[in-house]
């Protein structure tokens, strides 16, 4: 068969587009093995279960966190560090209903607590009616509840009835610096046997992403290799402890030459919002502050995000926002584009009140917004 010219350079994009489409076309992948595409988003989502599942209830034990460090790390040895958390990782088998029948899919858990309580990606689960985890050293898989996904911060919790897991431990965020070296760890590809394990280095911090679904802020950006399957595995530093959950890959369009880059939830919005979602269980809905605004990205070169549209009625128009404006800050915390604007909302529940800084017409205005619930979509 004869050589196919690689099609010109484009350059990479972080917009995120749909997520089963062919690989090629791809700006970002989520990274769990289907063996097909699923559609839809579920908030909440209760999997149907049979009598043996665990019952839907949040682990009331702590989670294990490091003391913040005094001492720069070790350098990395990945066989130390995989020892360190393989105890902690699981493989996730989800099975879904397609318009093509049954699909199957598989994932990666990280273990939060002895009793049981696992972590991972909402778009792990998100459709499934059947998930069981397997835990290392065992061959047959265990029943799993979801407790709870929250799709807008693409993270679920799940439990299965156990009593003496290794729980991962997770480094204090203030400790997670640009260079260091890390492990991503998980089943990819859902091959059997021991998770994979690739090094590299973090590459950035405070990285965003949005889609309509969800909305990513203090992502952490690494160059360690990823692959389907990886998703919900955690990110590592040299003594193997958690620094991140893994969730998507940005590739390069239609031939770029540009790197691969992976993703990860920081411990900086994974652990509180762990805590928040143990909170939110017994409804199974996670409530979303709504400020009303429609963005775009600022064409001046500035920071922050630019307001296109104001709904009518909505919190911002209540608060003095104007089509125009500049959001650079959210109670004084600086905004990083759309993606930051979104997320940052996200993460304030109705009735919350933000102060909200912005630039009009080169000039800083401060306004106060109350955030209301978000309307169905």
């Amino acid at each position: 068969m004869p050589a196919v010219p690689p099609p010109p350079p484009a350059p990479p994009s972080l917009v995120e587009r749909a997520r089963h489409r062919p690989l090629l076309a791809l700006a970002v992948v989520a990274l769990v093995a289907w063996v097909a595409g699923l559609a839809g988003a579920v908030v909440g989502n209760r999997i149907a279960r049979d009598d043996s599942s665990p019952a839907r209830t949040p682990s009331t034990l702590g989670l294990v966190r490091a003391e913040p460090r005094t001492e720069p790390l070790p350098s990395m040895d990945a066989y130390a560090a995989a020892s360190a958390i393989g105890p902690s990782v699981v493989s996730i088998d989800v099975v879904a209903a397609g318009t093509e029948g049954v699909l199957r899919g598989s994932g990666t858990g990280v273990v939060l607590t002895a009793d049981g309580e696992i972590v991972t990606n909402a778009h792990v689960v998100e459709g499934a009616t059947s998930v069981r985890v397997r835990l290392p050293g065992e061959t047959e898989p265990r029943i799993a509840t979801v407790l709870i996904s929250d799709p807008a911060r693409d993270l679920a919790l799940l439990r299965i009835d156990a009593d003496a897991l290794r729980p991962a431990e997770f480094a204090d965020p203030a400790d997670i610096r640009v260079g260091d070296e890390v492990a991503a760890v998980g089943f990819a590809l859902g091959l059997d046997g021991d998770p994979s394990v690739t090094v590299g280095i973090v590459s950035a911090l405070h990285r965003t992403s949005a889609d309509e679904q969800k909305a990513l802020k203090n992502l952490i950006q690494t160059d360690a290799p990823i692959s389907s399957g990886n998703s919900g595995g955690p990110l590592v530093n040299s003594l193997g402890q958690v620094v991140g959950i893994i969730t998507f890959v940005a590739v390069a369009d239609l031939g770029s030459q540009a790197n691969d880059l992976g993703f990860a939830i920081s411990n900086a919005e994974l652990l509180p919002n762990i805590e928040r979602l143990r909170e939110e269980v017994d409804g199974g809905l996670v409530p979303i502050g709504f400020l009303g605004v429609q963005l775009a990205p600022r064409d001046d070169g500035g920071s922050g995000a630019l307001v296109t549209d104001v709904v009518a009625d909505s919190p911002a128009e209540l608060a003095g926002v104007l089509v125009g404006d500049a959001v650079v800050s959210i109670d004084g915390v600086p905004i990083t584009g759309e993606a930051g604007l979104v997320a940052t909302i996200r993460d304030h529940a109705p009735g919350d009140e933000i102060t909200i800084d912005i630039r009009r017409d080169g000039e800083p205005i401060t306004v106060t917004a109350t955030l209301a619930p978000r309307p169905p979509d």
